[in-house]
C-alpha cells in the first residue's frame, strides 16, 4: 500500500539516487520518507540496502530492526537484518532473524539459501575448532579425549580428509591404551562396561543382564552404594525406559536417590516412570523436587520438561479428584 504522496516522492528521488550509485543521498532522501511516514517498511529496507553498499553494517542492521517494526510480515526485512549480522559476524542472531522471517514466509529462497550457507558455515567452524582441539589434547598426551573430540567431529563432518589423518594418528594409540584399561578392569567393572556396550548398540536385554551381573557382583561384597553401582542402577534404569518396564525404572532410581537425594536424572527419570504406570501424585511430587532445585544444577532442557510435567499432571490430579467427588 502506497505511503505518504510526499514520502512516495522522496523515495523516488532516493530510487534514483541509487540506480546512480550515490548512496549517501540515497539514504538521506530514505529518511526525509520515514520523517514522514515510518510505518512504510520498503523506505527502511532500500535505507538499509544503502547502507550495505557502503559497508555500513551496524546502520544497515538498525534500518532492517526498523524495517521489520515498520511492518513485521514484510520478509525482505529479515533478510536485510540477517545480511547485516551475517557481516558482523554474529552468526547466532543472523540464524535467528532467518528463523523469524522463515516463519513469516517458509518458501522464501533467499532466506531459505543463507540459512543453508550459515549452517554450512557454521559446521565447518565447529569442526576446525575440534580439529584444533585434538591436535591440542594430543600433544598434552591426552589420547581418550584427543579420540572423543575426533569422534564429534565424525558426526557432523564424516569422510572429512583431515578428521580421517588426525584419526590415523589417534585411534591405534588410543584402542592400545583401552586395551591395557580393560584388562585391568574387575569383573564388576567389565560387566558394566559391557552394559555400556550393549546399551550404545541398542541392545537394552542384553544391557540389562550385564548391569545386574555388575550390580549382583557388588552387593556380594558390599559394595551396593558405591559409585560403580550408582551408574550401573541409572543405566539400568535407562534400558527399563527404553523398553517401557516402568517399575524397573522406579526401582533403579529409588536405589539411586537414596544415596543421592538430589539426583536430578533419577528424579525426571522415575517422574516419568510413575506417569507411565498412572502414580501421579509420586510423579508430580518428583517433578515439584526437581523445579525446586537452582536452575544451574537441573539445567534448561529438564527444567522445561518438568514445567511441562507439573501442568499435565496437575491437570490429571484436578481430574481425578472432580471424579471422586
Amino acid at each position: 500500500m502506497p505511503g505518504h504522496p510526499r514520502a512516495e516522492a522522496f523515495k523516488a528521488e532516493g530510487n534514483k539516487f541509487f540506480k546512480s550509485g550515490d548512496y549517501k543521498s540515497a539514504i538521506a532522501k530514505y529518511k526525509e520518507a520515514t520523517s514522514i511516514d515510518p510505518n512504510v517498511p520498503a523506505y527502511w529496507s532500500n535505507m538499509a540496502a544503502c547502507w550495505e553498499k557502503l559497508s555500513g553494517y551496524d546502520e544497515m542492521e538498525e534500518a532492517a530492526r526498523s524495517c521489520i517494526k515498520a511492518d513485521k510480515n514484510f520478509v525482505k526485512g529479515y533478510f536485510r537484518l540477517a545480511t547485516a549480522l551475517k557481516a558482523k559476524n554474529d552468526l547466532e542472531a543472523c540464524i535467528k532473524a532467518l528463523e523469524s522471517g522463515l516463519a513469516v514466509d517458509s518458501t522464501n529462497a533467499d532466506l531459505k539459501r543463507m540459512k543453508k550457507e550459515l549452517m554450512e558455515l557454521q559446521r565447518g567452524e565447529t569442526v576446525a575448532a575440534y580439529i584444533r582441539k585434538c591436535e591440542e589434547q594430543t600433544a598434552n598426551g591426552d589420547i581418550a579425549g584427543a579420540y572423543k573430540t575426533l569422534e564429534l567431529a565424525s558426526r557432523l563432518d564424516a569422510g572429512n580428509p583431515d578428521i580421517e589423518r588426525m584419526m590415523g594418528r589417534v585411534k591405534p594409540k588410543y584402542e592400545r591404551m583401552e586395551a591395557q584399561r580393560r584388562a585391568n578392569l574387575s569383573p564388576d567393572e567389565v560387566h558394566k562396561e559391557r552394559g555400556d556396550d550393549a546399551f550404545k548398540n541398542a541392545q537394552f536385554e542384553v544391557a540389562i543382564d550385564h548391569y545386574s551381573k555388575c550390580l549382583d557382583g557388588l552387593q556380594r561384597r558390599g559394595e551396593s552404594q558405591s559409585d560403580l553401582a550408582m551408574k550401573a542402577h541409572s543405566n539400568r534404569a535407562a534400558c527399563y525406559k527404553q523398553i517401557s518396564n516402568f517399575d524397573g525404572v522406579i526401582e533403579d532410581c529409588t536405589a539411586v536417590l537414596e544415596v543421592d537425594p538430589e539426583s536430578v536424572k533419577a528424579l525426571v527419570r522415575r517422574a516419568q516412570a510413575f506417569e507411565g504406570v498412572e502414580r501421579y501424585r509420586f510423579a508430580l511430587q518428583d517433578v515439584k523436587t526437581v523445579l525446586a532445585m537452582p536452575y544451574s544444577k537441573v539445567g534448561k532442557s529438564n527444567m522445561d520438561m518438568c514445567n511441562m510435567m507439573q501442568h499435565r499432571l496437575n491437570r490429571t490430579v484436578q481430574q481425578l479428584k472432580a471424579g471422586n467427588c
